[in-house]
């Protein structure tokens, strides 16, 4: 098929390869502008563009697609499907209608559940069982439309951000790869029931809050690897916590019950976490042994409670 391909970071850069390995002919790919980044905040390509260009494949880069000289470049194209993947702007009806077979979009949730940004932060601070992956075709609505292939697994007890996006993004390509060699799928629609909305992730989420149960902030510290991480406040200073268990204990909301050389155990709302890994503001994520060395902590140590 003749297939644009729309997306800018690393979880669509599956999808893209496995539509290119199955044959399909990718005239145009669309990919936020070049942002700066690094050190020097020099420009950087988006993985997506990177890919693209590596095939040999035009990259178009609009501020935005209700111009009419984007749509007619697209339109130009004549492509039968357009592929959709955490691509980052809106995309207007005269855009959905131009494709003979509509857009598709792969969502990493199990819609209706986890429309928007961050479908994937939101499962796991919500302690959902499982998540996957929905390829929909696209309407106006934000992720509203009806669901032609879904694929799901269960969420692990250690799943971090990281490990569910690498799962969902090479589910995502199994799936884009499968709809388009079986294109026309016939199309459910989601049910009106249980509708809920990712928002976006904001960094001041990050902020750990004590008195929550174990079981939360585990849930919280794993959302948020690898970005922004979790961060808690001891002295007055910024620590990064990026992993830890719940485990049984109880005092002072936020003390440290226990220190040894696996984890330092803070009391929470309910339960205690035994954090095993940690990193101070600008440094290294340390195992706690190797933290403890240059941060000695000791049980009746307290970290800050914000107000």
């Amino acid at each position: 098929m003749r297939v644009i391909f729309a997306g800018t970071p690393e979880f669509a850069t599956q999808a893209l390869q496995a539509i290119i390995e199955a044959g399909h002919q990718v005239p145009l790919v669309l990919t936020q502008p070049d942002r700066p980044a690094g050190r020097g905040m020099s420009l950087q390509p988006s993985p997506v563009k990177k890919l693209a260009l590596a095939h040999g494949i035009e990259v178009f880069q609009p501020l935005k697609l209700k111009d009419p000289q984007a749509q007619a470049k697209i339109a130009a194209i004549a492509a039968e499907v357009m592929v959709v993947a955490a691509y980052g702007l809106i995309l207007p009806q005269a855009v959905l209608d131009l494709p003979h077979y509509g857009c598709l979009n792969i969502h990493a949730s199990l819609l209706p559940r986890w429309r928007g940004a961050a479908p994937i932060q939101r499962a796991l601070l919500a302690g959902d069982a499982e998540t996957g992956v929905c390829i929909m075709q696209m309407e106006a609505g934000l992720d509203t439309g009806p669901v032609l292939l879904r694929g799901a697994f269960p969420i692990e007890a250690n799943d971090t951000t990281a490990t569910l996006h690498d799962r969902l993004a090479t589910l995502g390509a199994a799936l884009i790869g499968e709809a388009l060699a079986k294109l026309p799928l016939s199309a459910t629609p989601q049910p009106l029931e249980g509708v809920t909305y990712a928002h976006k992730i904001e960094k001041a989420e990050a902020l750990i809050d004590w008195h929550k149960s174990a079981g939360e902030l585990d849930r919280h510290i794993r959302a948020f690897n690898p970005f922004p991480g979790a961060q808690a406040l001891l002295g007055g200073q910024t620590v990064k916590l990026w992993r830890a268990a719940p485990v049984a204990g109880q005092g002072e909301v936020g003390q440290v019950l226990r220190v040894d050389r696996q984890a330092i155990v803070v009391a929470c709302g309910d339960g205690a976490l035994a954090v095993s890994e940690l990193q101070k503001a600008g440094g290294k994520r340390l195992p706690v042994q190797q933290f403890l060395a240059g941060n000695p902590l000791q049980p009746g140590d307290r970290f800050d409670i914000a107000a």
